[in-house]
């Protein structure tokens, strides 16, 4: 199979990705005997690793048909690898969910769990129950680290609360990826935490649910751009013009060093859905405009963003899917080839994958064929086609 099409993170203008039996075999230039047939763009699969559900379904459930539908949704939309997050829960139903979706990491639908929460600030919890949100707990971890028998790849933490420290030590040693967020913590403190995990530390959603960078008060949002243009550390970046605007997307890709910025979606159910309300965890959520936010003017309010004018409250997550996050990063004035790599080979750094995130001989086939605006016409999942939505 022969696949046509500029290909901006190689550099083509116009070039032929080759695949035999699921996997990339060869990327040349086009023969320049004629023009391409359209203005198709091949882009890497990308990789979600902030997502929390979409078209309908969430990843917060016991129910792996629930699951499978999200993520299904997600593939078709060109997010060939997906990472499921759940949200702030009881303990107990935080196990029963990392226990009905380790199967599916297990199988491959799923590239991991992320769990954001329950040991996050309060003062900066967003979409998330105040009374289950719980200091650090290495009990707690190492129980869900254990029912997930290695499926759980991410846990958000807030680095100043009690016991931080204990747990990433913990995270860090099974393997797991610790992201902070959804913090309070100081530039001293947020910089010693990403010093601890030794360049291999994550920023949930930058500059959301952490106090607004200021010039005598730097915060969680200067240590983490300092880390990340030190090569020290990734940060996720929610580019969907609705967590954060067009300056501060090309601020963060400025500053960061090249592939240290990870295009997150933090997509719940909503995605691809008409407005109206749905669930996140134990909350109800009412999107309105495209907008998601907690029901009753409930929440945190995150990155400093008031609530809407209709009395809605903290943002609760994202409606976008993580190619039109590349589309509205590009439209911010970031280069296409590096929007297309902080949603593929960027998150693929963060998970250690070395088979996926790139078009290059030897990886995965799986591509993302766009039109010219970066709408999906094709996707090629493990060098088989799917069904696109857009």
């Amino acid at each position: 199979m022969q696949v046509r099409g500029a290909i901006p993170t190689a550099g083509l203008s116009d070039g032929v990705v080759t695949v035999e039996d699921g996997v990339i075999t060869e990327v040349t230039a086009a023969s320049r005997s004629g023009p391409p047939a359209s203005c198709d763009i091949i882009l890497p699969g990308l990789i979600d690793i902030h997502c929390h559900g979409g078209g309908g379904h969430g990843f917060p459930t016991v129910s792996a048909d629930e699951a499978l539908a999200a993520a299904a949704y997600h593939a078709c939309a060109g997010t060939t690898g997906v990472i499921a997050s759940l949200v702030t829960a009881a303990p107990g139903d935080l196990l029963a969910q990392v226990r009905a979706l380790a199967p599916l990491v297990a199988d491959g639908h799923l590239l991991g769990i992320h769990l954001e929460g329950p040991f996050l600030a309060p003062a900066r919890r967003g979409a998330h129950e105040p009374a289950l949100l719980l200091d650090p707990d290495p009990a707690l971890a190492g129980d869900l680290l254990a029912a997930g028998a290695g499926a759980v790849k991410i846990v958000t933490i807030a680095p100043e609360r009690a016991g931080a420290a204990a747990v990433t030590e913990l995270l860090r040693a099974a393997g797991a990826t610790v992201a902070f967020g959804h913090t309070d913590a100081d530039f001293a403190t947020m910089a010693a935490a990403l010093a601890s995990c030794e360049g291999a530390g994550l920023v949930t959603h930058l500059a959301n649910a952490m106090p607004p960078l200021l010039h005598r008060a730097a915060g969680p949002v200067a240590a983490a751009l300092v880390a990340a243009a030190s090569d020290l550390a990734s940060v996720e970046l929610i580019a969907d013009g609705v967590h954060v605007d067009a300056g501060f997307t090309r601020l963060v890709f400025a500053a960061a060093a090249p592939g240290r910025v990870v295009l997150v979606t933090d997509a719940m159910a909503a995605a691809g859905m008409p407005d109206g309300s749905y669930q996140l965890g134990p909350l109800r959520v009412v999107v309105a405009g495209g907008v998601a936010r907690v029901a009753g003017g409930g929440g945190a309010i995150a990155g400093g963003v008031p609530p809407a004018a209709g009395g809605g409250g903290a943002i609760a997550g994202g409606t976008s899917t993580l190619l039109r996050v590349v589309a509205t990063a590009h439209a911010a004035g970031v280069p296409l080839a590096d929007a297309a790599r902080a949603a593929s080979a960027a998150p693929a750094r963060v998970l250690g994958l070395t088979d996926r995130g790139r078009i290059a001989a030897g990886m995965v086939a799986d591509l993302v064929v766009t039109d010219c605006e970066l709408a999906p016409l094709r996707v090629l999942r493990g060098g088989r086609w799917l069904d696109t939505v857009s």
